[in-house]
């Protein structure tokens, strides 16, 4: 879809896209390197994550984990859902426009499906996590197994799995050139008339 109305996604764009990524990761992460905080072993100590635990006024942790919380989990949050909801309104402005094309109303349910599941999936990732952290710096003194604490990152770190193969499942244009660059076949030819209503979705303005 192109809900920002003739804007055309190129090459460009994504690596730009890429770039901040990368950006806002190093200032999400490199503050421990520098003394605000620091990085220890986690839950059953097979990896390292912030220092939830100590209470050493020295090392900061709880001005850092709340830092976290909000420039990894409520900003990303909310520019997700701030996005999916302009794309949702968008589509079904086009949709109430095409009232009467089958391959429109498909395509808007299809959208809607997974951006409640990547949504869904956002939250079921970085939920625990987020949750878990701010349980500690909240509660210290308080015990905890070192295999429970180890649960909520395993779901954090399954995160950089989950939306390709959400991407794959449920969107026919992705999984269509995902299959044209394995050289597997150039798609699927029957869901075009689907694809192609989707991708000019904001050339059709409201009724």
């Amino acid at each position: 879809c192109k809900p920002l109305g003739n804007f055309v996604f190129k090459p460009d764009h994504a690596i730009a896209c890429c770039v901040f990524t990368w950006i806002f990761a190093l200032i999400a992460s490199a503050p421990p390197l520098f003394g605000w905080s620091r990085y220890i072993p986690e839950g059953l100590q097979c990896s390292c994550g912030p220092d939830w635990y100590t209470t050493n006024n020295k090392y900061n942790n709880e001005s850092y984990v709340m830092f976290l919380f909000g420039f990894c989990f409520a900003v990303p949050f909310a520019t997700i859902v701030f996005c999916y909801t302009q794309l949702l309104i968008t589509l079904k402005m086009a949709a109430k426009a095409q009232a009467e094309s089958a391959s429109t109303q498909k395509a808007e349910r299809e959208v809607t499906r997974m951006v409640v599941v990547m949504v869904l999936g956002f939250l079921v990732c970085w939920m625990p996590y987020t949750s878990f952290a701010l349980w500690v710096v909240n509660n210290r003194g308080q015990t905890f197994d070192l295999r429970f604490a180890s649960i909520p990152s395993i779901f954090s770190k399954s995160s950089a799995v989950y939306n390709p193969v959400i991407y794959v499942l449920l969107n026919k244009q992705f999984r269509s050139c995902m299959m044209k660059m394995l050289g597997m076949g150039s798609g699927e030819d029957e869901d075009s008339s689907t694809s192609q209503s989707v991708t000019e979705v904001s050339k059709v303005g409201p009724a």
